[in-house]
């Protein structure tokens, strides 16, 4: 699907989407089309519940050079943020789909009362029509005319085309790097294993300027990576170490590191998962692949900043060679892990990447994801990831990138009684707690034992947020890339000069 913008033309033609204030207030483009319609927008309104408020539609049949007018209500002014005006070209890729348009044209006029230009309005209009114009088609060979896509183009008017352009420049690499994160989550296992997705990582990221350096099996018992490795070791596949590095900031800057949980399929080892489901355990490597498409993100619009990303690539499979209940693993910090559960493997696999990362480039602060435990969504739902962090200014600082990108955090408690759940009999610690209670707690209370003094830390448990059984105005359903945006955000706020 093409974006492009355009000046004002004389007369509209085709399929228009122009917007409604709240209180059914229309606005200029609006009041034009309306009186050329003599009054049919008014009286559609009138016989309607619309009223113009945040989120509402209405379509109405054009007259004579206008095909439909889609009317989009944008609420009150002090509502159009940038997060609303993306929804709003989410709004019309939906609503053009449906409809079974091929071209669509979203009318931006200046909205009084917004703090808002009309360019960066239109910018995000057209950055959230592109994320919604997302498909992972590639292993359909039949499909029905009436169940494709039909749209193809649309075109944002806007007064100040100029900065418009700009302004949407600037937004682009955002596109690539979501669009490239959801391919991966998106891809079965059978195709997306721990060696493919190092190679699309350093395809794909070397172009833009990204140091890669993979490092695999033999490289990280020398390291003394037995936690990582006990996990991957029923599986013919593997293990990999991602490490990519984007150093563009002050030489004196120590690096941000960004780690993430890469199992490229868990089936829960020897503690095997119920086949009900399984399936979508092809996507518990969606905290690798926002933190490889926030690598993406950050080196495509050039990022002022030093930033490292590691992610810890394995399968989790149950064969003659797996990890078993009751085995006691060293990790390279030199501590040691009784695995009561093998299906609690993340924790085990980040341990030795967060370690890896401090010992290695000296972080000052440091930010992990992962799908790590289904208690989250137990407690948050699928509205909001969960945030544990040992450092209040920096857990304030991801909720507030979250915020400004739509990827909402809440902060969970971490504490004493929590972490002497996890203290061992004959190990320095075991990977679960042996109950059900504060379960997503304890796993963050483990990756707590393998921070570092002094480094900033938060852990990010985003098992809720990775992939969509309905999709929202931006997100079609499946892989959401929820982090990418989030950890750019949180960047670009806080560490580029």
């Amino acid at each position: 699907m093409k974006v492009e913008f355009s000046a004002f033309p004389k007369a509209f033609s085709g399929n228009v989407a122009v917007f409604v204030a709240a209180e059914r207030q229309l606005l200029a483009t609006a009041k034009t089309l309306d009186q050329q319609a003599g009054g049919a927008l008014g009286r559609a309104i009138a016989a309607s519940r619309f009223t113009g408020a945040k989120g509402q539609s209405l379509t109405v049949l054009g007259q004579e050079k206008t095909g439909r007018l889609l009317l989009l209500g944008v609420g009150k002014a002090r509502e159009l943020d940038v997060r609303a005006a993306e929804s709003l070209g989410g709004q019309v890729v939906a609503d053009a789909n449906a409809a079974g348009q091929k071209a669509v044209t979203v009318v931006v006029d200046p909205v009084k009362g917004t703090r808002l230009p009309p360019a960066e309005i239109a910018a995000h209009i057209a950055l959230g029509a592109r994320l919604r114009g997302y498909r992972f088609d590639r292993y359909k060979t039949k499909e029905k005319p009436e169940q494709k896509p039909t749209l193809e183009e649309v075109t944002v008017v806007v007064s100040t085309l100029a900065d418009a352009r700009r302004a949407y420049a600037r937004l682009e690499p955002t596109v690539d790097a979501v669009f490239f994160t959801r391919d991966l989550v998106s891809e079965p296992a059978n195709v997306l294993y721990p060696a493919e997705f190092a190679r699309r990582a350093r395809g794909d990221l070397t172009k833009l300027g990204v140091k890669i350096e993979i490092l695999g099996e033999a490289e990280m018992k020398k390291l003394g990576m037995g936690a990582l490795l006990g996990v991957g070791q029923g599986s013919e596949r593997d293990s990999q170490l991602l490490v990519m590095r984007w150093l563009n900031g002050p030489k004196s800057q120590a690096p941000v590191a960004l780690i993430g949980k890469g199992v490229c399929f868990d089936t829960g080892g020897i503690s095997i998962k119920p086949a009900g489901g399984m399936e979508d355990m092809k996507w518990d490597m969606g905290g690798a692949g926002a933190v490889t498409g926030a690598m993406m993100l950050l080196a495509g619009r050039k990022a002022r900043a030093n930033v490292v990303g590691i992610c810890a690539l394995v399968e989790n499979m149950p064969d003659g060679k797996a990890q078993r209940p009751g085995d006691v693993v060293k990790t390279m910090s030199g501590q040691t892990v009784e695995v009561i559960n093998t299906d609690a493997e993340g924790r085990l696999i980040l341990c030795d990447a967060m370690w890896y990362a401090q010992d290695k480039f000296k972080p000052q602060a440091m930010v992990e994801l992962s799908t790590l435990t289904g208690a989250i969504i137990v407690s948050l739902g699928h509205e909001r990831a969960g945030l544990f962090s040992n450092n209040t200014a920096l857990s304030n600082k991801l909720r507030a990138a979250g915020s400004e990108v739509g990827e909402k955090l809440w902060r969970m408690p971490l504490g004493p009684k929590y972490d002497k759940l996890i203290d061992s009999d004959i190990a320095d610690m075991k990977n679960v707690s042996g109950g059900r209670d504060g379960g997503s707690i304890t796993a963050a209370q483990f990756l707590q034992r393998f921070v570092q003094e002094g480094v900033a830390w938060a852990h990010l448990d985003i098992a809720g947020m990775a992939w969509s059984t309905k999709g929202n105005d931006t997100t079609p359903k499946g892989a959401t890339a929820y982090g990418v945006r989030l950890l750019d955000r949180w960047v670009a706020d806080n560490y580029e000069r």
